[in-house]
């Protein structure tokens, strides 16, 4: 390639100075980058109208490596003119950095442009899964870059495969825990106990929050607070995690208390209490249903209810929560009763006020 080259570019080649030819290369290189640029962002902005999600990822994951590739042809030729020697190995291993470089770009935009396109057309898809398989491409990507490109520079990749099997026993020893932190994440992605976007808490350990970012070595759930919370994927292995997301219904458990005047009416209070719990459109009848006079309190006559919403939103379950109580509040002063508080009543003896007085 490099002869060929002789024969389109004469003029660098002819220069005396060995400099000039440098700057000549460095100089074309550059414009070339430059135009590329231009003809690329033109091409993208087109391509941006049309549907098809791949020639998007293809075009924006091209052109940042594109000017490796160029600068690496560049550097080749420059090597060539001023004699020095390798100078197409480097144009080789150049060309490796940008087929991988525009692969692994490829992969995480497709990924993006997937996820996008299916949310906004209303489909769920699997993030977690998703995630997994665009890592996994991406090591296998950069795995084969590597040794692809460690081959093109004369080393023996039979001696390096062989060394590693040979080494990989003191490395497992030495990286135990990154080890187990990557079986960790992998039983993660296959026993799927969490997703991303999920809110997860530990009753073992002080973790609380939403997953954003599973990886092969650290777990990132953001806090209710909004701190990054990076946790060991093998961490997982030896806890308990409770995943509030999955649940199927959210659970309304209250004790109410009435004055002790209002003893004759509690009966038919907590039957209107059933009766509207039983009617109301947010409170899933198929479940556990409870309205029960519970205790004699300090202060009170206590009722207690149990059901569950049909939400499992927390912002709407606090809402019909809400409608419920304040329902509840009317029934009771209906039967003009009053929702007991805290009270202490002092009884004097009829002698002790005769003998005061």
């Amino acid at each position: 390639m490099i002869e060929k080259l002789k024969n389109y570019l004469p003029f660098i080649y002819e220069t005396d100075t060995w400099v000039l030819q440098v700057f000549a290369i460095v100089f074309i290189a550059l414009l070339l980058d430059y135009i590329q640029k231009k003809i690329l962002k033109r091409l993208k902005k087109q391509l941006e109208k049309t549907p098809n999600l791949w020639d998007d990822a293809l075009i924006h994951a091209i052109i940042q490596p594109l000017t490796v590739l160029i600068l690496a042809f560049a550097l080749s030729v420059a090597m060539d003119v001023s004699g020095l020697k390798n100078g197409f190995k480097v144009f080789e291993v150049g060309t490796i950095i940008f087929i991988s470089w525009t692969l692994i770009r490829f992969i995480s935009f497709v990924e993006v442009n997937i996820i996008a396109q299916q949310d906004m057309n209303g489909v769920k898809i699997d993030r977690t899964t998703s995630d997994a398989i665009s890592q996994l491409l991406r090591v296998s990507v950069i795995i084969t870059s590597v040794l692809v490109g460690l081959q093109s520079l004369g080393f023996n990749i039979s001696a390096i495969l062989a060394f590693g099997g040979i080494g990989g026993v003191a490395v497992g020893f030495a990286a135990k825990d990154l080890l187990a932190n990557f079986f960790g994440g992998l039983m993660i992605y296959l026993d799927r106990p969490f997703s991303i976007g999920d809110w997860i808490r530990s009753p073992d350990r002080n973790i609380e929050g939403t997953v954003e970012k599973i990886g092969w070595r650290l777990t990132l759930i953001r806090t209710f607070d909004k701190r990054p919370l990076y946790i060991p994927n093998s961490m997982f292995a030896n806890i308990s995690v409770e995943n509030p997301s999955r649940m199927t219904h959210r659970r309304i458990n209250e004790t109410i208390g009435v004055r002790y005047d209002d003893i004759k009416v509690l009966a038919k209070i907590i039957d209107d209490v059933k009766d509207m719990l039983a009617n109301h459109p947010e409170i899933d009848n198929t479940q556990t249903l409870m309205v029960n006079f519970n205790q004699f309190a300090a202060s009170s006559l206590d009722f207690f209810i149990y059901t569950f919403t049909k939400t499992t939103n927390w912002v709407k379950y606090h809402e019909v929560k809400q409608d419920v109580l304040f329902k509840i509040t009317e029934i009771v002063e209906s039967h003009g009763a009053e929702i007991a508080f805290p009270t202490s009543t002092i009884h004097i003896d009829n002698e002790v006020l005769l003998k005061n007085q």
